[in-house]
Parts: C-alpha cells; structure tokens; sequence
C-alpha cells in the first residue's frame, strides 16, 4: 500500500482527527451499555421532523432492535476509527447514525430543538461530527497509522513469499 503522500502534520491532523471521533463514538456506545435504564425511546418520541417515521422506530415491537442497533452501530464505529480497520466503512456507518440524529432534532426555523446543549441554528454537533466523517471517508488513515496498515503489510509480505507466485 502506497504512503498517503500527506505531510507529517497533515498525517497526525487526520489521525486525531479519527482518533478523537472513534472515542466519542466508542465512549456513547460504553455509556448505554453501562446503563440498563437506557433507552433511545425518548429521544426518538420527542422527534421534530419525520415524527411518524421516528415514532414509528420508538413503538414497542422495534424500540429493543433500535436500542441494540445504536450502541452496536457506536461501538462498531468508535472501535473501527480508533484502531484503524476499515476506516471507509466506519466513516458511513457514523455518517448513518449521525444523519438520524440531526434529523430527529434538527436545528431548523420553526422546529423545537429539543435534547440540545446549546442555541444551534442549522448546523450542530452531530452535523459537524458528520462533516468530519465526510473528511475521513475522503482521506482514510489507514496508510499511515492503524491495524488496517499492519495487516495488509502482512497479507503483501505473505504474497510476495508465496511460491504460487508467477
């Protein structure tokens, strides 16, 4: 696998970049499991856009599946950003999660902002979290720092040893 052909700087941007995202991701995916009173019902019933398709997820035959769905879809993200596997696939499986957050409580003119920390007007957190997601997808880490990077350097040595090889 060729080098990024990013500076070092530029390298250890993106890096932390992931890094810090992966933690955020793995550390709500830790937290939910940690409480067993946890639950995204809500959160979901208290939607301001797309009400009946998010009343819908929080209803009493799917809210279990859509519980178990987000802190394996946290955990999955956050674990595959921090160690460096599979960083593209991590990028839209966060990129997912995050578009149904800012869906259910988006920071637009006329909706009721809901679970907010602060005054948004159209761009939040979650918003600006996926923006970043967007920059990873287009500039993956892998070739510089993660698990993705040792392993396919393994796979590439293997090949070159195999005596199959024309």
């Amino acid at each position: 696998m060729k080098s990024s052909g990013f500076s070092a700087g530029q390298n250890a941007s993106l890096i932390l970049l992931r890094v810090f995202i992966g933690w955020h991701f793995f550390y709500e995916g830790i937290l939910k499991i940690y409480n067993p009173a946890w639950t995204a019902k809500g959160y979901l019933l208290s939607a301001t856009f797309l009400k009946p398709f998010f009343t819908w997820l929080a209803g009493d035959s799917v809210i279990r599946i859509v519980d178990t769905l987000n802190i394996v879809g946290l955990l999955g993200v956050g674990a595959a950003l921090l160690l460096g596997l599979k960083i593209r696939w991590a990028a839209i499986g966060g990129i997912l999660l995050l578009a149904f957050y800012y869906l259910a409580h988006p920071p637009l003119p006329g909706f009721d902002h809901g679970f907010t920390e602060g005054s948004y007007w159209m761009v939040n957190k979650n918003l600006i979290e996926l923006a970043a997601l967007v920059v990873l997808y287009q500039f993956p880490t892998y070739a510089a720092f993660g698990l993705e990077k040792l392993l396919f350097r393994k796979s590439t040595i293997v090949e070159q040893q195999s005596p199959l090889k024309n």
